[in-house]
């Protein structure tokens, strides 16, 4: 398999991606991970995860996740999709893969969810048997679920998100081919970031030029909702957003923008500064970077995340700073889903041990912040990187800053 992005582009001089064998495949992985499960059905609501089955690109509304699409994926049959009123005629004559397909509201107003249990998801769940069936759900609307239970009595409702997940979990090589372009527009979009680093530049503005190339370049949405970009004392702590702050001499400037193209995400930011670093500056990045390359030797078969995790930590030991790093997960895995399970360094209670598996890819991210610091102390640098069979191959190239490195 490639290790690099040939191009997003369906061109006839050579062989990419068959999407149509990809969806099938997709499909197929979902419905083993259902039967697993002893499932009937799965109804997904997850933007993620109705993708996964059916390709919808949506527009998407903000705060609205979870509530504008579905899915049904049931024995036997293609994926029958509910969609938005506004998809629906676009769906219809631009998918033909999807046999089925219903316009619903958006799920969220009592009344219309009462509207839609009863007049769209009853029939279709009689007229496919499944009026006495499992269904596995993803995420759903209180309402919703109170309405199914008040409607359709017999059907017993029960954890679909988990199979998805499983699923989700190890790459397709179609997948891996798709976050290899994601990576390299993830990649671009950091860069020109990067490029528009000035002192009396705004935060907000270099996140302008970082969106201007991941729209000019065909990606669909940033990595995060909110661009973070965040300059000198804003890494300390974090504040992750792109706000109205000047850039200023000394500042270190973070980028965490990522892209999104043909459904997957590439997650890649890098810490870099506004004039030449100050020594403690210079400690803090060298201690994550150090970590970041020690952390990526465990990720291979035989080891485990808790193994990388602690590497990690390991390499900002040197520098004193093992106990600085921000009180979120190191790293985590990437895919159809912006941040989808396994994780690497979640602390928080029931977090479980995986061994690292060929096809799981990740976005690993340490981040350490120490405060006091003059033109700020918080680094972060992300890499995206794909467990093989040895070593671990980081997809992502864009150069980290060398004045940040102790000589």
């Amino acid at each position: 398999m490639d290790r690099f992005a040939r191009g997003p582009f369906n061109v006839s001089y050579e062989e990419r991606i068959d999407l149509a064998s990809l969806r099938q495949k997709r499909i197929e992985r979902a419905q083993r991970e259902r039967e697993r499960s002893e499932l009937d059905a799965l109804l997904v609501w997850k933007d993620e995860n109705v993708r996964y089955l059916t390709d919808l690109r949506p527009q998407l509304i903000a705060g609205k996740t979870a509530a504008l699409n579905g899915a049904l994926l049931i024995p036997n049959e293609p994926p029958i999709l509910f969609c938005s009123g506004g998809e629906h005629d676009r769906a219809e004559r631009t998918m033909p893969w999807i046999k089925e397909i219903h316009a619903i509201p958006i799920i969220e107003e009592r009344s219309l969810i009462d509207g839609f249990v009863r007049s769209i998801l009853a029939p279709v769940l009689r007229e496919h048997g499944l009026q006495r069936a499992r269904i596995g759900v993803d995420e759903a609307n209180v309402s919703l679920l109170q309405l199914m239970a008040m409607h359709l009595p017999e059907i017993r409702i029960q954890d679909g998100d988990t199979p998805m997940q499983s699923a989700r979990m190890i790459k397709l090589p179609e997948e891996i081919v798709i976050l290899e372009e994601a990576t390299a527009l993830a990649d671009a979009v950091t860069a020109s970031g990067i490029s528009a680093i000035a002192e009396g530049v705004r935060e907000c503005e270099v996140a302008g030029e970082a969106m201007r190339t991941l729209f000019r370049l065909g990606g669909e949405y940033a990595h995060v909702m909110t661009p973070f970009v965040a300059s000198g004392e804003h890494m300390s702590p974090p504040h992750r957003i792109s706000s109205d702050k000047l850039i200023r001499h000394g500042d270190l400037v973070f980028i965490d923008i990522g892209a999104c193209w043909n459904g997957y995400f590439g997650d890649v930011a890098r810490t870099t500064i506004c004039g030449k670093p100050s020594q403690r500056q210079q400690e803090i990045f060298t201690a994550v970077y150090e970590g970041l390359r020690m952390g990526i030797a465990k990720m291979r078969p035989g080891c485990t995340n808790e193994d990388a995790s602690k590497a990690i930590i390991q390499g900002a030991k040197k520098y004193k700073l093992e106990d600085r790093f921000l009180s979120l997960f190191i790293a985590h895995g990437v895919g159809i889903g912006a941040n989808e399970p396994p994780y690497i360094g979640e602390t928080m209670l029931g977090a479980p041990i995986y061994e690292f598996q060929p096809g799981m890819i990740f976005a690993v991210e340490p981040l350490i912040w120490v405060e006091g610091v003059r033109g700020g102390g918080g680094v972060r640098l992300e890499e995206m990187v794909l467990i093989t069979e040895g070593e671990a191959h980081v997809m992502s190239r864009v150069p980290f800053e060398e004045k940040l490195l102790l000589g």
